[in-house]
């Protein structure tokens, strides 16, 4: 458990970054989509793709979240995003998305999987970005298939999603000048204290045993596992699959006495390295850590053997939709 712990805070603690936003090179051409970009994190990384040039799709559940974090972005960038419904807590509904995306556009250069559901916080959107702290989502929340909301949305649903846009990301690659597209999952330095127990990816008695935080570390542990076998499955077709944690939000907010706007840009560094440079197509089935370097991951993140078969049990939850 000791080197857990130690693993577990240089992750929360990490040197200062020597990527910058101003180091992501020129997107012109490139076709990017951000899932959960209307507030947060997601928008920031959005933001700085709009300044540099690339094609920005903002997916999100809420139209009109989503159509005013577009204009907030234009006024900021003199770009205008493009808006694509996606609602994450519904497979059918993530399947009518993702074939909506392949109508407009048959080629992606990047898919950041952003959005995601805390135990702890909330980011809210609003003209003015703010943070909420909760504890949430309540153990009784579900996504609407009746999968755990946390596993459904932050594994499930982006697994099935990149499974439906794959032709285009795989036409990235041929797009490319590096041969490569990127998919960027974000998991979290809680995967050190996940571990997958099927029996409460849906609703049942051992998963209303569980705390929301250790099915969210379960779920953090997923996205990692899952980058892992995108690596493994499509690294020879082109596709860099990364996973990162993006920061400690907590901490963060402590370390620059509470400027949001400071904070989130260093969160973003890492995001934008494994999507954007030159540096990121050598780094399929690497797990990143603040900012912006190669970290190590729990060893149950590492076995291949879990990473089959998740993926096969993922598989087997959509193959009839």
């Amino acid at each position: 458990m000791g080197h857990i712990w130690s693993a577990y805070i240089r992750e929360t603690y990490p040197p200062s970054t020597k990527f910058h936003a101003s180091d992501v090179p020129d997107m012109s051409g490139k076709v990017v989509l951000v899932t959960g970009a209307n507030s947060g994190i997601g928008k920031e990384t959005a933001r700085v793709l709009l300044t540099k040039n690339a094609k920005v799709y903002v997916a999100c559940r809420d139209k009109a979240k989503g159509e005013n974090a577009i204009r907030d972005l234009k006024e900021s960038t003199g770009q205008e995003a493009c808006f694509l419904q996606l609602n994450l807590a519904n497979l059918k509904s993530i399947k009518a998305s993702g074939e909506e995306f392949l109508q407009r556009e048959p080629v992606l250069h990047v898919l950041f999987n952003n959005a995601r559901v805390l135990p702890w916080l909330v980011v809210s959107s609003s003209t003015h970005m703010s943070l909420t702290g909760v504890m949430a989502p309540p153990i009784e929340m579900l996504t609407d298939d009746g999968y755990d909301l946390q596993f459904g949305t932050n594994v499930l649903s982006h697994f099935y999603f990149t499974k439906i846009v794959m032709p285009a990301l795989l036409a990235g690659t041929t797009q490319s000048p590096d041969g490569t597209a990127r998919i960027v999952n974000t998991a979290s330095n809680a995967h050190w204290f996940g571990s997958l127990d099927y029996n409460t990816f849906k609703d049942s008695p051992a998963r209303k045993q569980k705390s929301v935080k250790n099915l969210y570390g379960q779920s953090k542990m997923g996205n990692i596992l899952f980058a892992a076998e995108v690596a493994k499955r499509y690294g020879n077709r082109g596709i860099v699959s990364t996973a990162l944690n993006p920061g400690g939000i907590k901490t963060e907010l402590g370390r620059y006495h509470g400027s949001f706007s400071k904070m989130i840009s260093s969160m973003i560094f890492h995001d934008l390295y494994a999507g954007t440079t030159a540096e990121g197509a050598n780094l399929n089935g690497k797990y990143l850590v603040p900012w912006a370097r190669i970290g190590n991951t729990h060893a149950d993140a590492q076995d291949p053997q879990q990473a089959s078969e998740l993926w096969n049990w993922l598989e087997d939850q959509v193959k009839d939709l």
